[in-house]
């Protein structure tokens, strides 16, 4: 596999596909390196929800312990299911997960997953949309956590202003056209072929939100719409997490719930990891460093965990 990078994570090998990064030098202090990985889920039917993920969204079980397993592509983890049978459903009007964005090498692997989708849990889809710098496809798992299925146009295609803003909006996207044009019988899924993108939230209010994201984390605003979403990222990319009041203005801090557990956010090192500890340090913000991940919480009690690349 040539356009790969190897990477030590959480203990065993990764490999981290090219095409997944477009790190260019931007403004912000989070990282040009950062990216997104594997978004925890609590779940109440964990064998339900296993078979959703592997049979229809197309991952792989990579490690099965106890009350958790971990889905993904090519050895990179993409969620983790952890069993919860007591807690309350979550709040859909509260801060917490507005979907998890899944991010598909090109058209072809995204087809297939579509196509299964619509064989295996059609129910389960919600709508389709262009965003210019994407192609993306929307369902709500069993349990209702909002999923995104996509794939990038090449990042020479994006429309990016000199501020570092970038083009999306929302327009018609055909399911059955984008099949016909794309499906292939033997896509191949060889290599990781998918990673974590972006993670998108619900918050109860976006300039608080700013506030942690941009002001503390140090993440670049790629794009605003009308005070009732945000979108940042590091980079350059087009974002690597979203944020919304459409159903949430106003919402509270989040009680314990089924839904979204962890939002792991991966830098490339350890000294990235402890310039984060001292900003928020700075800011008067409290958080959790067990010396490989810092462990801090958003205005909402959405729960962040921040670890190194590469060491630790």
């Amino acid at each position: 596999m040539a356009d790969t990078k190897v990477s030590e994570r959480a203990g065993r090998a990764s490999v981290i596909p090219r095409w997944s990064r477009l790190p260019t030098a931007t403004s912000g202090a989070a990282p040009d390196g950062t990216r997104m990985d594997a978004v925890q889920l609590l779940v109440r039917d964990l064998d339900a929800m296993t078979a959703y993920y592997r049979r229809a969204v197309t991952l792989d079980v990579l490690d099965q312990s106890g009350p958790a397993v971990t889905l993904g592509r090519g050895g990179t983890p993409i969620v983790e299911l952890r069993q919860a049978r007591d807690l309350p459903s979550f709040d859909h009007g509260g801060a917490g997960l507005y979907h998890t964005a899944i991010l598909f090498e090109d058209e072809r692997r995204l087809a297939s997953a579509v196509l299964s989708m619509a064989q295996r849990a059609p129910q389960t889809f919600i709508g389709s949309a262009d965003h210019l710098v994407s192609e993306a496809f929307y369902f709500t798992d069993p349990e209702g956590n909002g999923l995104e299925l996509y794939h990038d146009r090449p990042s020479g295609q994006w429309n990016v202003g000199a501020d570092g803003r970038v083009d999306m909006t929302t327009l018609p996207l055909d399911p059955n056209r984008f099949l016909r044009q794309w499906l292939d019988p033997e896509p191949g899924d060889a290599g990781v072929s998918a990673v974590v993108g972006h993670v998108h939230l619900q918050v109860g209010d976006i300039e608080q939100a700013k506030r942690f994201y941009v002001g503390v984390l140090g993440f670049d605003v790629t794009a605003e719409l009308g005070g009732t979403a945000l979108f940042v990222s590091a980079g350059g990319y087009h974002h690597h997490i979203g944020m919304n009041t459409w159903q949430s203005r106003g919402a509270g801090p989040r009680a314990a719930s089924l839904g979204l557990g962890d939002v792991r956010i991966l830098v490339p090192t350890r000294d990235d990891v402890e310039s984060i500890e001292e900003r928020l340090r700075g800011h008067g913000i409290a958080a959790v460093d067990d010396g490989r991940t810092l462990r801090v919480e958003d205005p909402w009690r959405t729960r962040l965990a921040i670890a190194p690349e590469i060491g630790g």
